[in-house]
């Protein structure tokens, strides 16, 4: 045996805890002995992946981004519902071309090659562009970039079911956002740090820095993924046409648990939409330290350093139970937010407590991606991973784009109006988890 399968096993036992017996469940026989490779493959890709998103998030850097730079406010409240709703409504479609295709990695190393020329894309914009032209280019760069992101998405749970047992998904899901939170903690605090000590001209050379790297991290996402062992899967039941498409949508009605699953998930949705708006009563009671691009980065990639491996190592247990403890945690943080905001504004202008809000409501979003897509994993088989995922992520692709109608709301009865339909959403989210059947 060659060193580096003895090293990528030795890695695989201590990262996945697989010391006594090798698990290999719900996972070809003959991916079994590739599984040390396999998940540690995925858990630098995801790495990479990961760290990249928290470099150009359309909840913080891409607004921070286009705001400096003089975009009108119309691209701005743009960038969220296109980020999340492109990256989800047409994966239904591709998970029928995909099937087709008995090896699937290489449609995840075609979507990440794609998310790297999106973000050079936006680096072009930056160096030449201002204003309104800036805006279009950076919402047409980012519309191919949450394409590409989609074809990923479904991608990576069927391969990842193909070749990483039942009991170790969540762990991979859990160390890659864990790790990727540390490198984010050290790039958000390079990004508070170095114009304390340095010159720095002009905010562009920040953007540019920060969407090259990322797109640098996708590039070698995709050539570190393209090594991932994969055996081929089954191809029957594919198609090519909307048809086919449209008929996968039944699942939800016939498959009861499925369907259900993806009621909690559409709730769930309500830990995603919680934190821009706790940011913005946090802004609105006068704290504008906080609202820093590096302090912001830095409570996002402490939440993912320090709660990703426990909610991994949870979902391997029961992932049902992991998304009903992440969107009763996002509730909590929702009502003292709100509570603050309506009687304590002075209180949430600390920085301390503000910050405290910011890192507990991402750390109950980061629970709620473990273990929904721990659960959905676990579910499937073989044979429907890929197509239940694209149901699924279509499906909550509408939800997603729904969300423009929180500003209309927001503008008709205010902030707290918006916090109360969320706190009501994620008290149902957790109920309708707690009745998931098992699936570990």
């Amino acid at each position: 045996m060659s060193k580096q399968p003895e090293l990528s096993e030795k890695l695989y036992d201590v990262l996945a805890e697989d010391e006594d017996t090798r698990v290999c469940k719900d996972i070809p026989e003959s991916a079994c002995n590739d599984q040390p490779q396999a998940f540690l493959y995925h858990l630098l890709a995801l790495t990479l992946t990961k760290l990249g998103d928290s470099l150009v998030s359309a909840r913080l850097v891409l607004p921070w981004l286009l705001s400096s730079l003089g975009a009108p406010g119309a691209f701005i409240a743009a960038l969220v519902p296109l980020r999340e709703s492109l990256a989800l409504l047409p994966q239904l479609f591709v998970a029928q071309r995909m099937r087709q295709q008995p090896v699937r990695k290489w449609f995840w190393v075609a979507g990440s090659i794609g998310q790297a020329a999106a973000l050079v894309l936006m680096v072009m914009g930056v160096l030449t562009l201002t204003g309104a032209a800036l805006g279009w280019m950076i919402i047409g760069a980012l519309i191919f970039f949450s394409l590409s992101r989609g074809v990923c998405s479904v991608a990576i749970k069927d391969v990842q079911g193909k070749t990483v047992s039942k009991t170790r998904r969540g762990r991979l899901s859990g160390l890659a956002a864990a790790s990727a939170g540390l490198l984010s903690v050290i790039v958000a605090l390079a990004v508070i740090l170095v114009p304390r000590f340095f010159e720095v001209s002009g905010d562009a050379l920040l953007f540019v820095a920060l969407l090259g790297s990322a797109a640098c991290l996708w590039a070698i996402a995709a050539g570190v993924y393209a090594r991932v062992p994969e055996v081929p899967g089954a191809t029957s039941g594919g198609g090519n046409g909307i048809v086919e498409a449209l008929k996968s949508l039944r699942l939800v009605y016939t498959d009861k648990q499925f369907g259900k699953f993806v009621l909690t998930r559409a709730l769930l949705v309500s830990s995603a939409f919680a934190i821009p708006y706790l940011v913005v009563i946090v802004e609105r009671s006068g704290d504008g330290a906080l609202t820093s691009l590096g302090s912001m980065m830095l409570a996002s990639g402490l939440a993912g350093l320090l709660a990703g491996r426990f909610w991994g190592k949870w979902s391997d247990k029961a992932s049902h139970h992991v998304m009903a403890a992440a969107a009763l945690l996002s509730v909590l943080v929702m009502v003292a937010g709100l509570l603050l905001y309506m009687f304590a504004a002075q209180w949430l202008a600390q920085g301390v407590i503000a910050a405290l809000l910011i890192f507990v409501a991402a750390v109950a979003h980061q629970g709620a991606r473990v273990g929904r897509k721990t659960y959905l994993i676990d579910m499937a088989d073989q044979d429907n991973r890929a197509q239940l995922t694209a149901v699924s992520n279509t499906l909550i692709g509408l939800v997603l784009l729904s969300g423009i109608l929180l500003g209309t709301l927001e503008q008709l009865a205010g902030v707290e109006a918006v916090l109360g339909f969320l706190i009501v959403a994620g008290l149902l989210a957790a109920l309708r988890a707690l009745r998931l059947p098992q699936v570990t």
